[in-house]
């Protein structure tokens, strides 16, 4: 038998306040502290039904009104008894309720150990567990949809679709090997097995290269902002951000470390980064700096190349030299200003050594041009359609397991290809199968996995 476990399931400070209580006995122990209006017990109770009463101390002493939920095993959220105890938000209250409980026989529940209890009791499988955090992570649309996508199980029904296809090839293997006495028999077609496991490792290898979108959607797409000293990169990054992040001076040199924050363009999160100015420079902290700004712009998706002056081709080269297959928006600030770039035709650097995916003007300083730039950043960050069915890896588990899956599945194609005996391919593909089990938790017996996973849970979840 499980401990009954309580936990505040909402912040306080808001007008209502929910405790969580789970675990068989769970009733009888809210019992001891609840006085219902139409004087049943909650052992009595129907599921899915409300109870209105009192809380009361051991003094009989009124605690709170409050309204109880209601649930039976399995169908609750941890596929336990459980009950849901709506309170006035003080916090005196919530810790008085959680002490009563815990008189009676509760004890505080664990961070993740309500969603860690729905895992283990088959509710849900390690993927939409892990999922739940997410969710309740989830600070903007994009992430939100992958959350969901994830929770309503759709990566787990994608993985268990491989796994199925990969049991039919370890069964084909398998067979072929109890008949081996038998050289006249083939059970498996080793050009049909070669092309189902390409199908297969392509998948996995498209679900893997799709974190590094998942990634940047989950953590703010990055959008590095360079340039040389004192072509407004600072006040550009306080427009996009609409506060005053980064501090603006005519000193060259002003911005010595990267400055950076999030904001959303279309409900998709970037994450603009104010880089230190690239120049020539004997200040050691200086150049620390510009080494942190060398490095953000390898780090970053987009980059935002900011100048108010035609830049020289030794400017041009450098930049051109780190930007790799990365989208460069040439931004000519200072349109108010008559000397500004912004009013000449003609193109201001080389086409011959950089070919930037974008260029407009703008004034940072008047915010003229921000809105345009803003729909260029969303338009090049090339950000797939996103719906609850989207399956966008963002978990670092889970692309770590791909990772490997694909490099067992290389294994399996060059044994195939090699006519290498099918025990030491069935080897392999039983690898791929263990692999892609431990991300759902089909075949997962490690408990210090289950515990990093849950530790990071916020209590009450």
């Amino acid at each position: 038998m499980k401990t009954v476990i309580c936990a505040p399931a909402t912040r306080t400070g808001g007008a209502i306040a929910i405790v969580r209580v789970s675990g068989e006995g769970c009733l009888a122990i809210i019992d001891k502290i609840f006085s219902a209006k139409n004087h049943k017990c909650l052992t009595e109770a129907k599921p899915y039904t409300l109870h209105y009463g009192e809380i009361k101390d051991r003094k009989g002493n009124i605690v709170d009104e409050v309204l109880i939920s209601v649930f039976h095993a399995p169908n609750s959220y941890t596929g336990e008894d459980s009950a849901e105890i709506s309170c006035h938000g003080s916090q005196y209250i919530t810790n008085s309720i959680l002490q009563l409980l815990i008189e009676n026989g509760c004890r505080m529940a664990e961070p993740g150990e309500y969603t860690r209890r729905a895992y283990l009791n088959g509710k849900m499988d390690l993927s939409q567990a892990e999922a739940v955090a997410d969710l309740i992570a989830a600070n903007n649309q994009a992430t939100h949809h992958l959350a969901m996508s994830q929770l309503k199980g759709h990566f787990s029904s994608e993985l268990s679709r491989l796994r199925e296809q990969l049991l039919r090839m370890t069964s084909l293997l398998e067979l072929e090997l109890d008949f081996s006495d038998h050289e006249e028999l083939e059970f498996a077609d080793r050009s049909e097995l070669i092309t189902l496991a390409r199908q297969i490792d392509d998948r996995v290898t498209a679900l893997a290269r799709s974190f590094k979108m998942g990634n940047a959607l989950k953590k703010g797409i990055p959008v590095a902002i360079v340039g040389k000293t004192n072509v407004g990169k600072s006040t550009l990054l306080n427009q996009l951000l609409h506060e005053e992040k980064a501090i603006v001076s005519d000193i060259d040199g002003t911005t010595r470390d990267t400055v950076e924050d999030t904001m959303l363009i279309h409900g998709i999160t970037f994450r603009f980064i104010d880089t230190a100015g690239i120049r020539h420079t004997d200040d050691q902290v200086e150049q620390m700096g510009i080494e942190r700004a060398y490095q953000k712009m390898d780090e970053a998706s987009i980059l935002l190349w900011l100048v108010d002056c035609r830049p020289t081709d030794e400017e041009t080269a450098d930049i051109a030299r780190r930007i790799g297959d990365k989208p460069l928006i040439l931004v000519r600030n200072k349109a108010d200003l008559a000397s500004s770039p912004s009013s000449a035709s003609a193109p201001i650097v080389s086409p011959n050594l950089l070919r930037p995916a974008a260029e407009l003007s703008i004034s940072a300083k008047l915010g003229k041009g921000i809105d345009q730039l803003e729909e260029t950043i969303y338009h090049l960050a090339d950000i797939p359609e996103l719906t609850e069915d989207t399956i966008i890896i963002t978990n670092s588990r889970h692309y770590d397991a791909l990772v490997h899956a694909h490099e067992a599945l290389q294994r399996v194609l060059d044994g195939l290809t090699s006519s290498l005996p099918s025990d030491l391919v069935a080897e392999d593909l039983r690898q791929v199968l263990q692999i892609l089990g431990d991300i759902t938790g089909g075949a997962i017996s490690s408990q210090e996995t289950l515990n990093n996973i849950f530790q990071h849970f916020c209590i009450g979840k």
